[in-house]
């Protein structure tokens, strides 16, 4: 194998295939990245077993061949070069590269490329496409309310269920659950997986704010789900199991409505979450319907104690609900909305936040029980 790469083009392939790169596995190959010439170019590819990807970097092709080399060794030497520089990589030997870029050289040692377990790449079909935007607004809204505790595996990942021209996204954890529905490209049958939201964290991490397609691949013979963008593969396990039905718990009525902008609150409710958190993180949220009409931030602990006022169209009775102020303000800082909706039934009820701009967004929170 002897190529040349840009060092630029080199260093952005490392930094996405990095993330797929197992740092607690008993295989001392998958702590490596796969070099392979490929379709006139490097196709680096990274995997832990649960999430592969894979990136192809423009090159000048001498002779072909693969590797692996430790990634995290190999991302750090090219970071350390000038971006403009031009890389030249050549296996020596078995499993010698040799990296030499203007006055540097260097040599690293690596592990032969059959040990490397094979990683799917695009190349069926895709089952649908969505654009690229819509997709990655859609996960920013929800991911972040998948669980982050193991002790239910089907709640780390998010439900996908694909119906018609329609895609939801669903994510939850015990206490909320966050519910975001798209179109997609192409049409297709009813059917529903569950992605780790790991996967998704990175799939955001790399999609653009553009409307070209990413291909979604579902191959279930795999248990697996594969989706391709320009020069990108990411490929993810499926999670096993069945998904809570979310739906029995989105509430169907509610007594009060507030409607009010969401950076104001995002602004009441950070300084009562910094007051919360020296206690348990609670604070309370006041519907005021006599007088001026509108909702109050409140937080008391030993530390001291914190109240916001912000300005809302308020429908239906007044109340007070106390949630985690985490939840709150991921919720608000996660969902691009202008102005909020925020429908209540009562201090023991879920709450739900709406954008009023989309309708086809919900969040529920579950409200916490304090003594007063």
């Amino acid at each position: 194998m002897k190529l040349s790469v840009m060092q630029e083009n080199l260093a952005r392939g490392l930094s996405v295939v990095s993330r797929a790169v197992s740092t607690r596995s008993t295989l001392p190959v998958l702590a490596n990245v796969l070099l392979r010439t490929e379709d006139a170019g490097l196709k680096l590819t990274a995997t832990n077993l649960e999430i592969g990807i894979t990136y192809w970097v423009p090159g000048k092709i001498d002779s072909d061949g693969a590797t692996t080399v430790p990634a995290r060794l190999f991302t750090d030497l090219v970071g350390s070069l000038p971006s403009s520089e031009r890389v030249d990589l050549e296996l020596q030997g078995a499993d010698t590269l040799h990296i030499r870029a203007g006055r540097f050289a260097t040599h690293i040692k690596g592990i032969d490329a059959e040990e490397f377990p094979a990683i799917q790449t695009a190349g069926e079909a895709p089952t649908t496409r969505i654009k690229q935007n819509v997709l990655r607004r859609a996960l920013e809204e929800t991911i972040f309310a998948a669980a982050s505790d193991e002790a239910r595996p089907i709640l780390t990942g998010v439900l996908a269920r694909f119906e018609g021209n329609r895609l939801t996204l669903a994510a939850a954890d015990n206490y909320r659950i966050a519910v975001k529905t798209v179109e997609i490209l192409d049409a297709v049958e009813a059917t529903s997986v569950v992605i780790p939201a790991r996967a998704l964290h990175e799939l955001d991490r790399v999609l653009a704010d553009v409307d070209e397609p990413v291909d979604v691949v579902l191959a279930r013979a795999r248990n697996q789900v594969l989706f391709h963008l320009e020069g990108i593969d990411l490929v993810s396990r499926l999670i096993d199991g069945q998904f809570p039905n979310y739906q029995q718990v989105l509430p169907a009525s509610h007594t009060t409505r507030a409607v009010l902008e969401r950076e104001e609150l995002l602004r009441a409710v950070r300084p009562a979450a910094l007051i919360a958190s020296s206690s348990a993180n609670i604070v309370k949220l006041q519907v005021s319907t006599n007088g001026e009409a509108g909702l109050t931030v409140t937080a008391n602990a030993e530390v001291g104690d914190y109240e916001g006022h912000v300005e809302a169209a308020v429908e239906g009775d007044g109340t007070t609900i106390a949630f985690n102020a985490r939840y709150l303000n991921d919720v608000l800082a996660n969902v691009d909305a202008e102005r909020f909706a925020i429908e209540l039934n009562g201090p023991l009820s879920p709450g739900v936040f709406k954008p009023t701009d989309d309708t086809e967004y919900v969040h529920v929170v579950m409200p916490v029980r304090t003594t007063s």
